[in-house]
């Protein structure tokens, strides 16, 4: 037998990684947010797109966030991907559907699950609201959203969401 037939093309190994996470001011005020229901992102300054989740600087001028803006937790779906591999960390039923939602007074989309719909109804434009765990279960971590849901809202227009597509 060749030295090419036996080639090892792949191999399969257990990894672990132990690592603390300093969240910064602005993911922090993010995530405390979360366990009140609520959504914080930030901002630049007036008139600079509000982030959600938030970064400690505009990733596109650097410039450091200065402001907390509370923002909806409806939204609607500016892309999607449907997934059929399973995951060890991810509770859904397959096949589920991944958002990247632009929740209504934010300027970038933050990915999320969408339940509750049907995978041949899923659409871009579609509206959508955050579903919350119970109370007892919030805590300061985006799992405190369970997945976002379809409402009863009108689509909104590709022309609406063509720069956050």
């Amino acid at each position: 037998m060749s030295d090419e037939a036996n080639e090892i093309k792949a191999i399969v190994t257990p990894v672990r990684l132990d690592y603390d996470f300093t969240a910064g001011l602005a993911a922090t005020q993010f995530l405390r947010g979360l366990e009140q229901k609520k959504i914080i992102g930030a901002r630049s300054g007036p008139g600079a797109p509000v982030m959600v989740p938030p970064r400690g600087a505009d990733p596109r001028t650097s410039e450091l966030v200065t402001e907390s803006v509370e923002v909806s937790d409806k939204g609607t779906v500016v892309t999607y991907s449907v997934i059929r591999v399973p995951s060890d960390n991810i509770k859904f039923e397959l096949p589920y559907v991944c958002i990247n939602v632009l929740l209504d007074g934010a300027g970038v989309g933050m990915f999320h699950v969408l339940q509750k719909c049907p995978l041949d109804e899923v659409r871009i434009g579609m509206r959508v609201q955050a579903k919350w765990v119970s109370d007892d279960q919030l805590s300061p971590n985006v799992a405190s959203i369970d997945y976002f849901e379809p409402i009863d809202e009108p689509d909104v227009t590709y022309e609406q969401i063509r720069e956050n597509t």
